[in-house]
Order: structure tokens, then C-alpha cells, then sequence
């Protein structure tokens, strides 16, 4: 089920990140858990390869918010 009213824990919806600038999107994304950035990436594309379970078995490791964070933020660019 998709759902358009997603938020993050800190009060910003799925939405809105999308349309922050890039400095204000990164400071964003330091706070928020690496569970919600997977969140967000699965939410965002749903085709994608982001939660524990499909990274361990398609890629053989789990993905770091380090590099989540890097994804939403191509993802966004890109948008």
C-alpha cells in the first residue's frame, strides 16, 4: 500500500524532504535513522533493493545510511 502521507519521525512528510535544498536535505538526513532512510528509499522506489533482507541476499551486505543517504539524495537530484 502506498501511502502519500508518510512522515519522518522529526515531523517532515516523505513530500516535503523532497523539496528541501540540498544543504537544508543533508543537515535533515544526519538525523534521521537509518530505518526511516530505508523507509523512505522503499517508499520513493518500490522496485529498489533497500531493506536488510533483499540487500543481504541480492548484494551480500546491508546498505549503510551513509549510502542511503547518498541514494535519496541522486534520487532527489534526478527527480
Amino acid at each position: 500500500m502506498h501511502m502519500d502521507n508518510q512522515k519522518f519521525d522529526l515531523g517532515l512528510t516523505f513530500y516535503e524532504v523532497m523539496d528541501l535544498p540540498d544543504h537544508q536535505l543533508t543537515e535533515f538526513l544526519k538525523y534521521v535513522a537509518r530505518e526511516e532512510i530505508i523507509r523512505w528509499l522503499n517508499w520513493n522506489d518500490p522496485n529498489g533493493i533497500y531493506s536488510d533482507e533483499a540487500s543481504l541476499v541480492e548484494i551480500g551486505e546491508i546498505l549503510s545510511k551513509e549510502e542511503g543517504i547518498e541514494i535519496i539524495k541522486r534520487q532527489i537530484i534526478n527527480s
